[in-house]
């Protein structure tokens, strides 16, 4: 999600008309995957996919962006351990970021195409600036016959509890109630999301509350990512009064078992094709789409989020 203290508001990427608004105005280096954004002390940090954690940061606001690096240097003995076909790679994918009782809490996944063997590490700091990371350790991971432990998201309810939500492809997407003080799981595994076979993809669970509404909204990726302009990616949207479901989109359809449910939210224009892998918070909506003018390379695109009358996202 875009997270800070606060909750504040974000970036932006080079003008272009998306489905229904326009993207934020962004320049320099805005290449990012599977992006997450967060905001402190007026600096603001964006983590990609990619080699260690890639980070790009903005220290004007959101206007000019630049490279600056990544989390992990070396890759972490664990990581081998946990997903053997991994090994050695530095490839670390779909990290997600939030503030909470007092650190920033950094979960990211490991995987391979194609595989279900993957995990769910977490990393903390007092502080993004201060770039001093933790170990935390591994949360979850999952087999080839099992759900896929990839693409993690840390939602905290309307009483202020952590949740994590994760999944892709094998048997949905969940979501579990996580420790406070350890913020590694506990308790039961909810399915909040499936479609009704593999070959119809979903991943990259998002969900935020609205107050306003009193509705937990998820945002999910459908289709196929990952291979530029060829992507067939897009995002739905779908809501429910409890955190773990039942989600409905805007028909009453639930999004478990039916291969066409959720209400379709973005599915890119003719520049930004197949965008997804949301990162969404009250205010604003990040997401990844292939730049059909940079030889489909992924840039960072932002919109501000909105309600409509009836309590559906737009933009």
């Amino acid at each position: 999600m875009i997270h800070n203290k606060a909750s504040l508001l974000l970036l932006s990427t080079i003008f272009a008309k998306s489905v229904v608004g326009v993207f934020w105005n962004m320049t320099g280096y805005t290449y990012c995957h599977d992006p997450v954004v967060y905001e402190e002390d007026g600096k603001y940090y964006g983590f990609c996919t990619g080699d260690g954690i890639q980070v790009i940061k903005s220290e004007d606001g959101g206007k000019k962006w630049e490279f600056a690096g990544q989390i992990f240097d070396s890759p972490l003995k664990e990581w081998d351990d946990a997903v053997p076909p991994h090994q050695g790679s530095m490839d670390v994918w779909a990290p997600d970021i939030e503030y909470y009782n007092g650190r920033v809490w950094l979960y990211y996944s490991l995987s391979t195409f194609n595989s279900g063997t993957s995990a769910i590490f977490l990393a903390s700091a007092e502080s993004v600036g201060t770039g001093s990371w933790r170990n935390d350790g591994l949360i979850l991971k999952s087999a080839a016959d099992d759900f896929n432990a990839i693409d993690p998201n840390l939602v905290i309810d309307k009483e202020g509890n952590p949740w994590l939500a994760w999944g892709s492809h094998w048997r949905g997407l969940k979501i579990a109630r996580v420790d406070p003080e350890t913020m590694q799981l506990t308790g039961d595994f909810t399915t909040i999301a499936r479609r009704s076979s593999y070959e119809n993809p979903i991943e990259a669970p998002s969900i935020i509350y609205n107050k306003e509404h009193d509705y937990y909204y998820l945002f999910v990726s459908i289709d196929y990512c990952c291979v530029g302009v060829d992507s067939t990616y897009k995002m739905v949207v779908s809501r429910s009064k409890k955190i773990t479901g039942p989600y409905l989109d805007k028909e009453g359809n639930p999004i478990i078992d039916t291969k066409n449910a959720g209400t379709i939210f973005d599915t890119g224009n003719d520049r930004y094709v197949a965008v997804g892998h949301q990162d969404v918070d009250q205010k604003i909506i990040a997401r990844h789409g292939y730049d059909a003018e940079d030889n489909g390379a992924s840039h960072l695109l932002i919109n501000d989020l909105k309600f409509d009358k009836d309590g559906w996202p737009t933009y």
